[in-house]
């Protein structure tokens, strides 16, 4: 879904053959796909991304050239919830003129044709930063990037989610109650281990839940990595990976974007090391402030309890990872390390306010 990610100069996506345990009958594809999209024609060559934990995705080049993007659940035994391909279908679509997304062409639910639900949506040719410190880059074009990354969120904060027919996409309301008892049985579901530090933010996170009940759609996994910029302007062409995506609190979401101040892992994003003051890139509480100049917020309550709230369920997710890695549904080549312990002894310093 990428040219490039620092640069529009790589002119082919970063694909690779099918790995072994995410093939599929691609005859059977084509034949679904030619009912609904007549100009894929006889011939379709699939690839495969690289890296995700999630949900796989393909590049499908028709013999005509052109390009689509295919995501799918992974195969296995899943998570309770997780891997939302059908939600994630519905929220861009209902999201298309109003947040920048791919357009959706087509949904199957039918896990007998390829073994797993699955969607397509256009292909787009743009710039993914896996680097949050932007190398290369003017510290303008920094500022810029970062500046569309928060007005991008606030916008979609200010969408009204009746009115694009979203209004059953989640339960309004006690979202903080109802998203820590959903991550904490995930983080059972998957424990390969004791962890006491997930134990005590399970016993603690309650009790802080702050009393803001706004309501609006919720990303629930938005951050730089998540979003395409236009192959050479510092704006966002299509935000993606919406499996998380709920009717929700817009606070989780702000903090979960502004753990990037606090992670310390490449893999995830991390600006350690960054000078602020000439980079161009924002500070947290600069990056905060905008986000309310936007939306119109005032004083945010009890911030590290959002931000521990935040990094809790990136701890949740790291264990299904780690689990779903050692189970071998991975494309992931990169070796099995369980990134939980860490990130809940984190979250925990954060809610008691030691770091």
């Amino acid at each position: 879904m990428t040219l490039d990610e620092t640069a529009a100069t790589t002119p082919d996506p970063p694909v690779r053959e099918v790995v072994p345990a995410h093939r599929f009958d691609e005859a059977r594809l084509r034949g679904w796909l030619r009912e609904r999209l007549p100009e894929v024609g006889e011939r379709l060559q699939v690839q495969q991304f690289q890296g995700g934990a999630s949900n796989p995705t393909f590049l499908l080049t028709s013999g005509e050239g052109r390009r689509y993007v295919l995501r799918k659940k992974p195969p296995g035994q899943l998570l309770a919830s997780a891997h939302q391909v059908e939600r994630e279908y519905r929220v861009m679509k209902a999201l298309e003129g109003q947040i920048p997304v791919p357009r959706m062409r087509a949904l199957c639910e039918d896990a007998e044709v390829i073994g797993t639900p699955f969607y397509v949506m256009d292909y787009l040719a743009g710039r993914i930063f896996r680097d949050a410190a932007l190398p290369g880059l003017a510290p303008a074009e920094r500022a810029a990037i970062y500046d569309d990354l928060n007005a991008t969120l606030a916008r979609l904060h200010q969408v009204d989610f009746q009115a694009v027919g979203l209004g059953d996409f989640g339960r309004p309301g006690n979202y903080f109650e109802r998203q820590v008892a959903r991550w904490t049985r995930q983080y059972r579901d998957a424990a390969t281990e004791t962890i006491p530090a997930m134990d005590a933010l399970i016993e603690e996170l309650p009790a802080r839940i702050p009393k803001d009940q706004s309501v609006s759609i919720a990303h629930g996994d938005y951050r730089l990595e998540n979003v395409m910029f236009h192959p050479t302007e510092p704006r966002i062409i299509a935000v993606l990976d919406w499996e998380l995506s709920t009717i929700g609190h817009p606070l989780a979401d702000i903090a979960y974007n502004a753990f990037l101040w606090r992670s310390h892992g490449a893999s995830w994003g991390s600006l350690d090391g960054v000078d602020f003051a000439t980079s161009g890139i924002p500070t947290e509480a600069e990056y905060v402030a905008a986000y309310c100049r936007r939306t119109g917020r005032g004083e945010i309550e009890d911030w590290p309890f959002l931000m521990a709230f935040s990094i809790f369920r990136l701890a949740s997710i790291s264990q299904g990872v780690y689990a779903r890695t050692l189970a071998g549904v991975l494309a992931s080549e990169r070796e099995a390390v369980n990134g939980c312990p860490a990130l809940a002894e984190q979250a925990l310093a954060i809610l008691h306010g030691q770091e």
